[in-house]
């Protein structure tokens, strides 16, 4: 059984707790670096990975959501909660009259804020800045304005990017970006200094229904776009990548699904096939697909879409017994995920309950190989550290 924490968006960790986490186990006293400012996810670095018993590692994008340099050189950034972090030299925010906080596309202050952060909030939400239009003036092309094709600038950072990753002998992650169909944390457009388009998450998801049609340009487009910047991006990164994060769209509320099986077939499917066939066909790289919610319905879809990858195998959800999974797509599809529910059992419960949790998850899905351990989702500010160590020390002792 192999072990994530911090390789991808979805399986990360807030800076709140990586801080909580260093301070219990006597590491380097410092302030965290954030690789995810929309979420606020801290870097796990090589020293608190080897402590977590990590297996993988991220090769980061080179902006982050909100269109900004994420890398060096970073400034120290005071978070209303009272923690100091490392954030990129060009994320600026200000505080409206409620005390929230407010983000900025690309760091431009005269753009007007694209996300907000709730005064007693850890992370941010998106602003929805969707503009009046006229249904006879839609143009699909206004919600592709940030999937063009890739430069050299970025496939030399990924050259290097890559390069790097591959040297600390991990499993080596990355979102290349523009192959999120449809996915919500991108639709409204945070990068954007001025959307067009549908940007509106529920008329998204009206669009569903009403423009079939607009969502099928949509797709068939930006797919077209993804598969020659994958083919530019894999002549730079070779084999220096081992999985390569696809979609968040997420299919799944937590008792029922966003649309139904054939809408799947109609709307995404043709579009992952062509996707994750490319990449099958001319790499040797792994396809994740991230999907919250019951998606057990869509679970032989997403296979026959081509994915290797399922996560974050919300094992709470209705019809996500995490037995039943294993047993029926176990030989099909990889489990990344699912290793504790972070909803309710990790924030709430006891570490030997916790324990026991892990324990018995672990057994299930790790039987005969195919698992990747890493929580329901990321891992929350407050969450007790003594809970969160609990989960680790579970998961090291499950691998002795």
């Amino acid at each position: 059984m192999a072990v994530d924490f911090g390789g991808t968006s979805v399986t990360g960790i807030h800076v709140l707790a990586i801080e909580r986490l260093r301070n219990y186990y006597g590491l380097e006293q410092k302030p965290v670096r954030v690789t995810d400012p929309y979420q606020m996810l801290g870097e796990v670095d090589a020293q608190l990975g080897e402590v977590l018993g990590i297996d993988t590692v991220s090769a980061k994008s080179r902006k982050n959501s909100f269109g900004i340099y994420n890398h060096e050189p970073f400034k120290e950034y005071r978070t209303h909660w009272g923690q100091t972090v490392l954030m990129p030299d060009g994320f600026v925010t200000t505080v409206n009259e409620n005390g929230d906080i407010l983000s900025y596309p690309q760091g431009d202050l005269a753009a007007g804020p694209s996300a907000i952060m709730p005064a007693s909030g850890y992370f941010f939400d998106a602003i929805i800045r969707q503009k009046p239009f006229n249904e006879e003036d839609l143009n699909p092309d206004d919600n592709l304005e940030e999937y063009g094709l890739i430069g050299d600038d970025d496939l030399e950072y990924w050259k290097n990017a890559t390069l790097k990753a591959r040297a600390t002998g991990k499993a080596v992650m990355a979102s290349l970006g523009g192959t999120g169909l449809g996915d919500i944390a991108h639709v409204p457009g945070m990068k954007l200094k001025n959307p067009k388009g549908i940007r509106d998450i529920t008329e998204w998801y009206m669009s569903i229904m009403l423009r079939p049609d607009f969502i099928k340009t949509v797709f068939d487009k930006q797919t077209e776009t993804a598969i020659e910047n994958l083919r530019r991006l894999h002549s730079v990164i070779g084999d220096n990548l081992d999985v390569v994060y696809i979609c968040g769209t997420d299919f799944g509320t937590q008792k029922s699904t966003f649309c139904a099986p054939e809408q799947f077939d109609d709307l995404w499917l043709p579009y992952y096939q062509r996707i994750n066939g490319w990449i099958h066909e001319n790499t040797s790289w792994k396809t994740f697909k991230h999907s919250c919610g019951a998606v057990e319905p869509f679970m032989t879809r997403f296979i026959k879409a081509g994915f290797d990858i399922i996560n974050p195998v919300q094992i709470n959800a209705s019809g996500m017994d995490p037995a039943n999974l294993k047993k029926k797509y176990g030989k099909d599809i990889v489990f990344w995920g699912g290793g504790i529910d972070t909803q309710k059992v990790l924030p709430y419960s006891k570490p030997e309950e916790i324990r026991e949790s892990v324990l018995g998850l672990c057994d299930i899905f790790a039987k005969d190989g195919g698992y990747v351990f890493n929580t329901v989702h990321n891992i929350q500010a407050n969450v007790p550290v003594e809970n969160i160590v609990a989960v680790i020390n579970a998961v090291k002792e499950f691998r002795v």
